[in-house]
């Protein structure tokens, strides 16, 4: 399944390549996030969309991956919560604000999601900035990490 987007492709990786991706990670938190993204995937092979790591791949340059998307799971009530990041030197093209506003709409016509949300910290105004721009409002509710974003449809 791939999402195509102006300047990019977005599609889920495989378990193998989430495997790798784990192995060759620096950062601990993010090697710990994608190890129980990978067990998401293998616990509900069905709705591993919802747990794997999406790359972000830019068209124009075939293999070039500019960052990655995920879901945090399906929740009972249909909420999927969306977490994102570039990789170094991607950053003030909008690829992050395109990639976010395309999933956000694919992932609300799948079945059983009610609602898109996000957060994060509170000093990240970058990601403020990408949220906002793709559609997402603040909800006045603070989760782990800091305020949390509601996507609406524009």
């Amino acid at each position: 399944m791939k999402i195509e987007c102006e300047r990019l492709l977005l599609y889920p990786i495989s378990d193998k390549e989430m495997a790798q991706l784990i192995e060759n990670e620096q950062d601990a938190d993010l090697k710990q996030a994608y190890s129980e993204m990978l067990q998401g995937c293998i616990n509900e092979p069905k709705k591993r969309m919802w747990h794997a790591v999406w790359f972000m791949e830019l068209k124009s340059q075939p293999g070039t991956i500019v960052g990655d998307l995920s879901f945090k799971g399906l929740a009972a009530d249909g909420m999927v919560e969306l977490g994102y990041g570039l990789r170094e030197g991607y950053c003030g093209h909008g690829y992050m604000t395109e990639a976010v506003k395309i999933i956000a709409k694919w992932a609300l016509v799948q079945e059983g999601v009610t609602r898109v949300e996000a957060e994060t910290v509170p000093d990240n105004i970058a990601s403020q900035k990408v949220l906002a721009n793709a559609g997402f409002v603040p909800t006045g509710k603070n989760g782990e990490e800091g305020p949390r974003f509601l996507y609406k449809t524009i």
